[in-house]
């Protein structure tokens, strides 16, 4: 499904080579079209084939990125706007050759405001950057979808992570942007007020909208207060089922986890081996609290509680940082940890996410159909979202491999869909989910392809990407 969905679009050759022209003569060495930059600006983390763009524009400024939109819509040429290429549904291939717009030197935060708990920064900050620049300030950015990556490109595909549960996803958390529009203009979707009723929610268009509809050249965000105490564990289960009952005890009786993921037990083996880990190599629940001493303590042993009675083992926690921090690395280089059982083979990391209460029946039947099918695909999950990725292990040199991978992807989809789920928790739809996002949306897709063609006319922003417009 998804090489299908890949397939490379009509080439505006005239145009192209106009506006490469353009940008030579305005950029300079900051316009790079050598093979080698062109190819670090495409996809690298899916098994999708690289699309690679014409040339490459490391922006700088603002009026840098309005410069480009506008050479490019006199044109018609196709803009990609990229980050850390860390997305992973093809989000950054040129299908249509044209200009990727790099914005790793448009990385300054522009402004703290720590007693609104919020700040703007550049698209091109990443979530590592600005926490290390807010630690004085006693504040941070909950959002957390393990790789570093960018701010500009979390907001375009709606990220979120392992603490989703309790701080939301970046759609809760993007107050206002700043973007390029396709005719060059910079627009504001909103202002710091922490609510208003103006008019259309411009901001949530934008966000999730995989860079479809214009560039965005800033992003205001909410922010938390560091918690005075952090505690955090792991449990082991006998089931899925049993694990994912008592997160959703966990989730009903209020109690306020940060983080609460799913591991089953070809994860745990990966990361034991990985990481360094001692775990049972079973379904096993990563969790942790935010809060005070005695808040922590009390959170910490309710779920000790829970866990007893849906039949895991003992609940070992700990607030101390440096075992704290080495859980969850091993938690966030679980894709490596996977990766590392067969490094021979190609991998596929894909996501779905279906109501909490469907999601034990969703990853054991998910389970069922990777042992049918001889797969090797650990599963990992963010539980108290309903949400769960799985990494299938495969053969990408021969198309029986690959038609083995893309109809067991398929059917995850079409599990997760008959379940009232989505076909994507938080990797987005990229080249990867187009058709199953026509499954899910039916003729509310028919009404996106209306917003793309009144703000995008021309389809010069990342075509190819969610739906197809022609």
């Amino acid at each position: 499904m998804a090489l299908a969905d890949a397939k490379a679009g009509r080439r505006n050759e005239a145009g192209i080579a106009a506006v490469l022209g353009i940008l030579k003569q305005a950029f300079g060495e900051r316009f790079q079209t050598g093979e080698s930059f062109r190819a670090q600006h495409t996809h690298t983390t899916t098994y999708i084939p690289a699309q690679l763009p014409d040339g490459v524009v490391f922006a700088e400024t603002r009026e840098d990125v309005q410069a480009v939109v506008r050479a490019c819509a006199e044109y018609k040429v196709p803009i990609i706007a990229f980050g850390t290429g860390s997305s992973l549904e093809g989000q950054v291939n040129a299908p249509q050759g044209g200009i990727s717009i790099d914005f790793s030197r448009m990385n300054r935060v522009l402004e703290v405001n720590a007693e609104d708990l919020d700040c703007t920064v550049e698209p091109g900050v990443t979530r590592e950057q600005l926490n290390t620049y807010l630690r004085d300030t006693g504040l941070f950015f909950p959002i957390d979808p393990g790789a570093n990556a960018s701010i500009g490109g979390m907001a375009s595909t709606r990220a979120s992570g392992t603490n989703a549960v309790r701080y939301g996803t970046m759609k809760d958390n993007v107050l206002a942007v700043t973007a390029v529009t396709a005719n060059g203009e910079e627009i504001r979707t909103a202002r710091r007020a922490k609510k208003s009723s103006a008019g259309y929610d411009l901001t949530r268009l934008f966000v999730g909208a995989e860079g479809t509809l214009g560039v965005l050249t800033s992003v205001t965000l909410r922010l938390q207060g560091i918690p005075q105490k952090i505690a955090g564990g792991a449990c082991a289960f006998p089931s899925v089922k049993a694990a994912c009952d008592a997160v959703i005890m966990t989730i009903q009786m209020g109690i306020p986890v940060a983080r609460i993921e799913l591991l089953d037990s070809v994860q745990m083996r990966a990361c034991n081996l990985y990481s360094g880990l001692t775990y049972e190599e079973q379904p096993t629940l990563f969790l942790e609290f935010h809060g005070t001493d005695e808040t922590v303590a009390l959170q910490s042993a309710q779920f000790g509680e829970i866990a007893a009675e849906c039949g895991g083992g003992e609940f070992l926690w700990t607030s101390n940082l440096e075992e704290r921090n080495k859980l969850w690395k091993a938690r966030h280089d679980a894709y490596w940890a996977a990766r590392a059982l067969a490094p021979e083979l190609a991998a596929l990391s894909t996501d779905v996410c279906v109501p909490i209460s469907r999601l034990a029946e969703c990853v054991a039947a998910t389970q069922a159909d990777i042992e049918e099918h001889g797969l090797l695909a650990p599963i990992v999950g963010h539980a108290g979202d309903g949400n769960f990725h799985v990494l299938v292990l495969f053969d990408d040199k021969t198309t029986e491999g690959i038609a083995v991978v893309e109809a067991f992807v398929a059917r995850l989809n079409a599990r997760a869909l008959a379940m009232d789920g989505t076909c994507t928790g938080e990797h987005g739809v990229g080249q990867g989910k187009m058709s199953f996002l026509e499954q899910e949306l039916g003729g509310a897709v028919d009404l996106m392809r209306q917003v793309k063609q009144a703000l995008d006319p021309d389809a010069i922003f990342n075509p190819g990407k969610i739906f197809h417009t022609n």
